[in-house]
């Protein structure tokens, strides 16, 4: 039971984590003056934009991309903003109604879903439309390095959860 728990615990955190991180990147302004793939705001994006060497060109196409795709993200950040209020609502005052909070939590994780699948159709886009051939295997080469970063890290925590057991 105890696992249980914190594994639904974990899954929850890790939704309003995301949830939290999404809605925040949806309501950066647009008119900044700011490139889409440049700076702190976008860290991740403007080190992969570093990485490949993109052009201005291509910066420029990724980001009338990724406004489009922002204006189909938008109304799934709204049901994650409305379902993370919900789940604050039917927990306030310490109060817990296991199948309300199940409700909920089902729900966040089909939302998340939805923008999970849109994101890497996202990333597809960009890949197939936007890089060159070398641009392409550099970032083969990237997603190898994460997936590898991943699974060691994957590895520790495997270790770690077998530790107490062991003792």
């Amino acid at each position: 039971m105890k696992t249980k728990f914190w594994s639904v615990a974990v899954a929850l955190l890790a939704i309003v984590l995301c949830g939290t991180a999404m809605l925040a990147y949806a309501q950066q302004s647009d008119d900044s003056g700011a490139s889409a793939w440049s700076g702190h705001r976008h860290g991740h994006m403007g080190f992969m934009a570093k990485e490949l060497n993109l052009t201005d060109a291509q910066k420029a196409q990724i980001k009338t991309i990724m406004q489009t795709q922002r204006a189909t993200d938008r109304p799934l950040m709204l049901q994650i903003a409305q379902n993370r209020a919900a789940m604050l609502a039917a927990t306030a005052s310490g109060a817990f109604d296991q199948a309300k909070v199940q409700s909920l939590a089902n729900q966040q994780s089909q939302i998340m879903a939805q923008l999970m699948v849109q994101k890497a159709s996202l990333r597809s886009q960009i890949y197939n439309t936007v890089l060159t051939a070398d641009q392409k295997t550099k970032a083969d080469q990237l997603r190898q390095d994460q997936i590898t970063r991943i699974n060691e890290h994957v590895q520790k925590l495997s270790q770690a959860g077998a530790e107490p057991a062991a003792q």
